[in-house]
């Protein structure tokens, strides 16, 4: 966008009152822009928490009741609450996993609870089986198992 032009008043007082209105725009300019974006890291500090708190009651909500349980956090929402790993289990062979979500091909809507379907225990797609997944619980860092893969 072009600079607006603000023809030159003649008078040496309007010039005058002229400068010290631009000074003061461009002045409220910059305290615009850094009051904006101190709004905006606070929405998306409320954001982060809101997510959080979100997986944590999901979290709850699956050792209480045991299942997939729906709604739950997007794949997104996990990732940016801090959650990016999601505990399974296989229903076969009862061998626990950690999936880091953020390796998954997603859309950005994609709820974690829709996952129980798509995950494969590794072990049993080697024996020909494709039982599904249960899903546990959503996790700040990697749980290691033994015999797990690197």
């Amino acid at each position: 966008m072009a600079a607006k032009h603000h023809p030159t008043p003649l008078s040496g007082g309007d010039r005058k009152a002229l400068s010290k209105e631009l000074t003061k725009a461009r002045a409220m300019t910059n305290i615009f822009a850094e009051r904006a974006s101190e709004k905006r890291a606070a929405g998306e500090a409320l954001i982060r928490e809101a997510d959080d708190l979100a997986c944590q009651s999901w979290n709850e909500r699956m050792w209480a009741d045991g299942s997939p349980i729906d709604p739950s956090p997007t794949i997104d929402q996990a990732i940016n609450g801090g959650y990016a790993w999601l505990e399974i289990r296989c229903s076969r062979c009862k061998t626990p996993r950690s999936v880091d979500l953020a390796e998954l091909p997603h859309a950005a809507t994609t709820c974690v609870h829709d996952l129980a379907s798509r995950l494969r225990c590794q072990k049993c797609a080697r024996a020909g089986k494709r039982p599904p997944a249960e899903l546990h619980q959503l996790a700040p860092r990697r749980r290691r198992y033994p015999g797990e893969d690197e």
